[in-house]
């Protein structure tokens, strides 16, 4: 992996051919990952999904991946966010996943859910300490209905910044997915109490016609 260019050069479109027995959408997602210029870089430098680059994008601007960070990483699968923090120079990087994950050398990574009894003692002792940055790229999925995908994704964000908050260490970092909309009332209330600076960004990489947005939260107060 190399983090020559975090943002890839586009190309002539690419047309698709001996397509015409694919269904309409079928043959739309195909021309997007064609055309995409991230999917080609992710292909290019290593990383397991075009997803890495939000995160390069957003640690370029915040600075959230220190060296020798203990990372956590919320909704890992494919396991492109935990390559960019070993890359970033994270000590220690543990993803857990409903899906089964691929190993990323350097990297620990487990197949369940977070929020199961005696799963964030284990994540500690995986980590060896508290957590540096907790990352969660988690996304329900989707059902159109903007106000139900709405709630979907807040309830992650909601259990991601819970466990985020046993797990960090004073002056800790966290980030979440969210959609269009930003954090709730109730969320952002309690990423104000517990950390200095709270901020909305939705990084170059997020397709524009994309719904997410992701929160940064720097800075964390023990309670």
């Amino acid at each position: 992996m190399t983090e020559e260019n975090i943002v890839p050069a586009r190309r002539d479109a690419v047309r698709l051919k001996n397509a015409r027995k694919l269904a309409p959408s079928s043959q739309r997602w195909l021309s997007r990952q064609l055309n995409d210029p991230y999917v080609q870089a992710a292909k290019t430098q290593g990383f397991r999904s075009r997803a890495a680059f939000k995160l390069l994008e957003l640690d370029d601007k915040y600075q959230l991946i220190t060296k020798g960070a203990r990372v956590v990483d919320l909704g890992a699968a494919p396991g492109g966010w935990s390559q960019v923090a070993l890359a970033r120079g994270a000590a220690k990087v543990v993803g857990i996943d409903l899906l089964p994950i691929i190993p990323v050398a350097g990297a620990d990574l487990i197949e369940g859910d977070f929020m199961a009894e005696g799963m964030e003692a284990r994540l500690l002792e995986l980590l060896g300490g508290p957590a540096d940055l907790v990352l969660s790229d988690m996304a329900p999925n989707t059902t159109g209905h903007v106000a139900t995908d709405h709630i979907r994704i807040m309830a992650l964000a909601d259990m991601a910044l819970a466990f985020a908050v046993d797990v960090l260490v004073p002056g800790g970092a966290f980030v979440a997915k969210l959609f269009q909309g930003g954090a709730q009332r109730d969320m952002l209330n309690t990423l104000k109490l517990r950390f200095r600076t709270v901020r909305h960004a939705k990084p170059p990489a997020s397709r524009k016609d994309s719904k997410e947005m992701y929160v940064v939260a720097t800075g964390f107060r023990e309670g």
